[in-house]
């Protein structure tokens, strides 16, 4: 049977991820501590720490744009070409590692650069990513990558990891990847544009191969950076429920 604090807990979270915070994220932080002092292995922890790797929603830009603001600001970060990746670390060492599939792929990523064995930081993190080959072409990246979690044994290739949102975070999109740079790992590179006109633009950049040359890409991602409106894109009835899109052409 919940307690009186998980139940009030929860009440509190479903209505943040509504976009109706009735508290601050401090005296949310402390009513989780005091929950996990008393009953640590409690139904909401249970569920807080369960390690999903969401979907990428592929779809038209404009049925995304709809119904935003014109100077919503959006990030635009590159498609890497490669496998997905859900990272999981407790009291900062490196615990679990899951492909898109929910397959535990753990032991293929020790020793890979840019994912980091210990962090500095106590509690869980769960961090979402691409594992790709640098400098190949965004097929051959995709097909090492997907190889190398197949792997029985160690595999030659040399690859990266690229994070890019703590999962379990009430960060914004861009101070989430800020954290993340900050504990050392590798974060993409992204433009900002306050007007969903000004997506287009960069569309025709990446097509015309002059945006994100770096990385093996086969598109970009658009995202709403701010909090509160990706979870009322997530949590509410709207007709379109995703926060962030990749376009491939």
């Amino acid at each position: 049977m919940k307690t009186y604090l998980e139940e009030r807990i929860e009440w509190y979270d479903d209505n943040y991820r509504n976009g109706n915070s009735l508290i601050s994220d401090k005296q949310f932080d402390q009513l989780e501590k005091n929950l996990l002092g008393t009953n640590p292995n409690c139904d909401y922890f249970k569920k807080k720490n369960n390690l999903v790797l969401p979907s990428l929603e592929k779809d038209s830009i404009d049925e995304f744009l709809k119904g935003l603001l014109a100077d919503t600001r959006l990030l635009i970060e590159p498609k890497i070409d490669g496998c997905a990746i859900a990272l999981q670390y407790r009291d900062g060492a490196f615990e679990k590692a899951i492909s898109r599939k929910g397959a535990d792929v753990t032991s293929k990523l020790i020793g890979v650069r840019d994912i980091p064995d210990n962090l500095g930081l106590q509690g869980v993190l769960q961090v979402r990513g691409e594992l790709y080959a640098p400098n190949k072409s965004p097929n051959i990246s995709q097909s090492i990558a997907s190889g190398s979690l197949r792997a029985k044994e160690g595999f030659s290739e040399s690859l990266s990891f690229c994070a890019f949102q703590i999962l379990n975070s009430k960060l914004n999109q861009y101070e989430s990847k800020k954290s993340l740079s900050k504990l050392g790992f590798t974060i993409p590179q992204d433009f900002t544009c306050n007007f969903t006109s000004q997506v287009e633009v960069f569309r025709k950049q990446w097509l015309e191969g002059k945006l994100f040359r770096k990385y093996p890409t086969n598109g970009i991602v658009v995202k709403i950076n701010s909090r509160k409106l990706q979870l009322i894109r997530e949590k509410s009835n709207l007709d379109y429920p995703y926060w962030q899109v990749a376009i491939k052409s």
